[in-house]
This record gives C-alpha cells, sequence and structure tokens, in this order.
C-alpha cells in the first residue's frame, strides 16, 4: 500500500492535526471541538477559517469531544472526524489507512470506542494507533543532522510532550516508550489558559467565559521567564521602564470579530535579548498616561493591559506547587506538544550563565552532558 492512503490523524484534545503519510506538514491543524457563536443557534465546525471568521466567539459555548486527554464523547468525536475526512481531507477512509495518535495510558474501554469509530463507522481499511513520545523519537532519530548523533546512535531519549491536558515526560527507548517510567504533570495548556483568565478577570475585565479569545493572547503574549525574580521587579516599573506591558484589543463586533495585539513591537521588545535581561540602548514608545491613570481599570475600554501575567502563567508549568498542585515541576530533556511553544521555554531548561534560573543542571550528575531539541513545528 503506497503512503498516499495513509492518513496521519494526531487526535489532540485542544487540537487535531491530520495529514497524509509521507507530507512533511500536517494538511490541517484545526481545534477539537464545536462552537456556538452568540449569533448562531447551531454548534459549527471550526475547520474552515474563511466560514468562522465572520462569527464573532466573544462568550462562544464549546463542547469538546475529549476531557482531560481522553474520549468521553464518541457521538462529537465522529462528527468532528466526518467533516475532516469530507470535507478538508477529502479522503474515502475505506480506501485508505489510519495511524492514530492516542494518549498514553488510554483506558481499554477506551480504545474499544475509538476502534469502533475507525472500522464500524468510517470503514478504515486497516489501523495502527502509536503514542506521542515514540513517533517525536523516531522522527528525531531518523532526521539527517549533525546534532542528533547521539540521539540515532544509543535510540534512547526523553520525550516531555506538553500539550492540552497534561505533560508527560515519557523515556523512549529503540522506538518504544518504557511506560512505567512515564512522569505526568496533570498541567497543560487549558489549565494555563484558565489561570490567565482568572488574572485578567481579577486585574482588568471579566474574560471568563473567553476561551478562544484568551487561548490567542497566551499564545500571542505570553513566554517563559529565564529570571522569575528579576523579572517580577521589572514588571512593577512603571512607564518605559516596564518592557513587559502590552496592550491586547477585544473584539467589539462590529469593526473586528477577532480580538488583536495592539502593538507588536511593543509586545515583542520584551524577547529581543537572549537572556531576557533589557539592552541598555532598548527604543521604548513615549508613555503618555500618568502613573494614577495606569492603575484605574476603565471598564469602557475595549481592551486590557499586561504585565507579569505575561510570564507567570507559563511559570505554573515549572512551579505548579503555586496552583496548589502538590506536583514537581518540569526539568527535562526533549520537548514536543503545544505548550511547549512559549517563547525561551527550552532555554529555561537549560543553565545558561547569565540566567540564575537553573531547572535541569542541578538535577544532572556533571559527567553527563546536557541536550535540549525543539520541534520545529
Amino acid at each position: 500500500m503506497s503512503s498516499n492512503n495513509v492518513v496521519v490523524l494526531d487526535n489532540g484534545a485542544g487540537l487535531i492535526k491530520a495529514g497524509i503519510g509521507g507530507n512533511l506538514d500536517p494538511t490541517a491543524i484545526l481545534p477539537n471541538c464545536l462552537a456556538r457563536p452568540l449569533s448562531s443557534k447551531k454548534f459549527l465546525h471550526l475547520s474552515d477559517p474563511n466560514a468562522t471568521a465572520a462569527f464573532d466567539l466573544t462568550s462562544a459555548a464549546v463542547r469538546r469531544p475529549l476531557d482531560r486527554g481522553y474520549l468521553i464523547n464518541p457521538d462529537l468525536q465522529r462528527e468532528i472526524w466526518s467533516n475532516l475526512f469530507s470535507n478538508v481531507l477529502k479522503i474515502n477512509p475505506s480506501h485508505s489507512s489510519l495511524l492514530l495518535v492516542e494518549p498514553l495510558f488510554n483506558l481499554p474501554s477506551l480504545q474499544r470506542a475509538a476502534d469502533e469509530l475507525v472500522f464500524e463507522e468510517f470503514g478504515f481499511e486497516s489501523l495502527f494507533v502509536a503514542d506521542s513520545p515514540s513517533l517525536v523519537h523516531l522522527y528525531e532519530a531518523s532526521r539527517s543532522r549533525p546534532s542528533n548523533g547521539v540521539v540515532s546512535k544509543t535510540q534512547a531519549s526523553l520525550v516531555v510532550d506538553c500539550g492540552f491536558s497534561f505533560t508527560h515526560a515519557a523515556p523512549v527507548f529503540q522506538n518504544f516508550t518504557v511506560n512505567y517510567a512515564v512522569k505526568r504533570l496533570d498541567l497543560g495548556g487549558k489549565a494555563l489558559t484558565n489561570y490567565l483568565k482568572e488574572l485578567v478577570s481579577y486585574r482588568a475585565v471579566n474574560v471568563m467565559d473567553e476561551t478562544f479569545i484568551m487561548d490567542d493572547v497566551k499564545e500571542k503574549l505570553c513566554f517563559v521567564s529565564l529570571d522569575v525574580a528579576r523579572d517580577l521587579q521589572v514588571a512593577r516599573k512603571p512607564g518605559r521602564d516596564n518592557y513587559f506591558r502590552c496592550t491586547y484589543v477585544l473584539p467589539d463586533g462590529v469593526t473586528h470579530t477577532k480580538g488583536f495585539v495592539k502593538d507588536p513591537d511593543e509586545a515583542n521588545r520584551c524577547l529581543t535579548s537572549k537572556d531576557g535581561a533589557p539592552k541598555d540602548d532598548m527604543e521604548y514608545p513615549e508613555v503618555t498616561e500618568k502613573a494614577e491613570d495606569r492603575k484605574r481599570v476603565d471598564l469602557t475600554k475595549n481592551e486590557f493591559s499586561l504585565t507579569n501575567e505575561r510570564f507567570l502563567v507559563p511559570e505554573m508549568i515549572f512551579r505548579p506547587a503555586d496552583l496548589g498542585m502538590n506536583q514537581a515541576g518540569l526539568a527535562d530533556i526533549i520537548l514536543t506538544g503545544g505548550s511547549s511553544l512559549f517563547p525561551r521555554f527550552a532555554e529555561r531548561l537549560i543553565d545558561f550563565s547569565k540566567c540564575r534560573e537553573r531547572e535541569l543542571r542541578p538535577l544532572v550528575p556533571d559527567d553527563y552532558q546536557v541536550k535540549i531539541t525543539t520541534q520545529e513545528e
């Protein structure tokens, strides 16, 4: 069977990544959910950006087939997959095989529910089920890149999959995940978005119902701090000395139906230095508002400002105890998953000479080298 007949489906709780075997990039990346805008009476598929661009997703209701990473609503998943196969990938399942990526430690009853969808509902010819860590390791080991010589020779790595529902640190040996040694952190992109909702709702404007908007805020403005103590001090400064301050504009339903960063250059100025420290020659936009005006929240404005929220949200991955979770933070090696895409995520795990935060180096014996590899996408 040719590779053109193999459909690859990474069925994440937040996003579906799907395509045809042999292609470098996925054909489609779409939310694994249905949404109902306030202006609509029915739930809509979010697979077509052009079709959903006209809808204001402010306070939209969301239905997800997966909860905490596991399939709980097979009927809803069937509806989403049907749209994916027919309208997005445009494939005939009865003439195709499926490579399905499932979460680690999937329950047998949930596996059977997925198998029924694959064979009884869609009629795929064959099915191969894999987990994310083993596929990531196989991909990294097979890449013709000199820096990956150790992974190729030893056929062993530690994959940190930081996704929507949780984070797994999974050892992989000879392309197989060592299940008994996997460590799980019950923290992922969904919890981080919820934490950002709480911070913004407490400090500025109520956004507890704005899942899609706050996901966008998180992805565009949050980053990992290389020195939390230093950055907390900077975030308290007024005016031009606070180079973390930025503004996000909420949709108004009239002139624009999507939120956006008011000044991208202002938002990215804190990422211009390698170690996260401000440069002496860094240019800042002129601040015209008074200090007392910055502290006052104007509820008539359709926007809000962020400062230390930008790095305190991803910080929870490293310090989950701050959220009341009795779990250790993250300090591991190969990274994958959507929530590992925060700027400086990999750098935080390395012992930089100018960075006082050292997460991984103290945990590893001196005679071992530390190497971290991030996925391109």
